[in-house]
């Protein structure tokens, strides 16, 4: 396990994290919402913002599915969605839908500065970030899909969207970047 380079609780709480902040829009899944604190566990992201009906910590199916994470990401619970768009406005950051819609930006395309903070959205599993949200929003981050279904599960999206935010801003060497990504 050492060998992993895996951080401890108190290691990952004390650790720079990618201004990144993924938020959870009326998520009917608990099981979602744990595998979303696993992959941000493992993307170090700064926080997620659980919104509405959304299951939020304790639960067990969250704890099934994030093995831990819900101990180590910063979480916090709003009854909004427009709530918590406000706290991430005056804090700094730009505030994305992951949705197909008319104009949204590809996510292969779009790039991203390695310090703008950033939110991202993810909404029900049925129908999707809410209309209302998405008018709220700087614009619609869409993954490119190429098969005969154009719809992904929450926790996979959020996993090919964390991927694709984090890479452009890995470091190429060890002492490249401002957080310090020993391991890479």
């Amino acid at each position: 396990m050492a060998e992993l380079g895996r951080k401890s609780v108190e290691e990952f709480k004390a650790s720079d994290k990618i201004p990144i902040i993924i938020v959870l829009e009326n998520i009917r899944s608990a099981y979602n919402v744990g595998s979303v604190f696993r992959t941000s566990d493992a993307f170090l992201v700064e926080a997620i913002y659980i919104i509405g009906y959304s299951a939020k910590p304790p639960h067990k199916e969250i704890k099934k599915t994030a093995l831990g994470a819900e101990e180590t990401v910063t979480w916090k619970y709003f009854k909004t969605t427009a709530e918590a768009i406000e706290e991430l406005r005056a804090s700094g950051f730009n505030v994305y839908a992951a949705e197909q819609a008319e104009g949204s930006y590809k996510l292969n395309a779009i790039g991203f500065e390695p310090s703008e903070k950033i939110a991202v959205v993810f909404g029900n599993e049925v129908t999707g970030v809410e209309q209302s949200t998405i008018t709220l929003c700087d614009g619609c981050l869409e993954i490119p899909q190429l098969g005969m279904k154009h719809s992904l599960n929450i926790a996979t999206a959020a996993g090919v969207v964390l991927w694709e935010l984090v890479r452009s801003r890995m470091p190429l060497s060890p002492k490249r970047g401002p957080w310090q990504l020993e391991s890479f």
